[in-house]
């Protein structure tokens, strides 16, 4: 069961990022990138890493993909903004993803993997937390200063000049 799970989200996710690549509508494309993220976060479990899965769906889907929505609707004259490539650079750079998929491929297909049986750790969370509180706070401070300065800047730029 779970490796038909674990193919379904692979699809879900492989599709969902083609619409976000090849849709023509800037917001449904963001929407896309909702469930394209989702199946990242998806594939964070199956790897075991708990903590990577919530910080994918809080960080990223409830976070900065939200952000991206709300700059995509309160934008005005997107509409008006013609931003199309042509035949030709979209030729070239499927060629460019096409030569990088087949080396990417490639080398999976050669790659001697090693096959161990391992448990489920019982938990990850718990030792990250410890990490994050004793032996790394001052990098983790450090980043959450960066981040307010970030959004206090960014709140700034966004007001109208009085």
């Amino acid at each position: 069961m779970s490796e038909l799970l674990f193919w379904f989200m692979t699809a879900m996710t492989i599709g969902s990022a083609l619409i976000v690549v090849l849709h023509s509508n800037l917001f449904y494309s963001a929407l896309a990138l909702v469930v394209t993220l989702f199946g990242v976060a998806a594939f964070y479990v199956f790897l075991w890493a708990d903590f990577l899965a919530g910080v994918q769906v809080f960080i990223y889907i409830g976070g900065i993909l939200i952000l991206i929505l709300f700059g995509i609707m309160l934008t005005n004259k997107i509409s008006s903004v013609n931003i199309s490539h042509s035949k030709f650079h979209q030729g070239i750079a499927a060629v460019i993803v096409m030569g990088i998929f087949s080396i990417l491929g490639w080398m999976i297909l050669k790659t001697p993997w090693l096959h161990i049986v391992q448990q489920e750790p019982s938990q990850t969370v718990g030792r990250i937390g410890r990490l994050l509180m004793t032996e790394y706070l001052l990098p983790f401070e450090v980043a959450s200063v960066l981040l307010l300065s970030a959004l206090i800047g960014a709140a700034m730029l966004s007001r109208k000049a009085n």
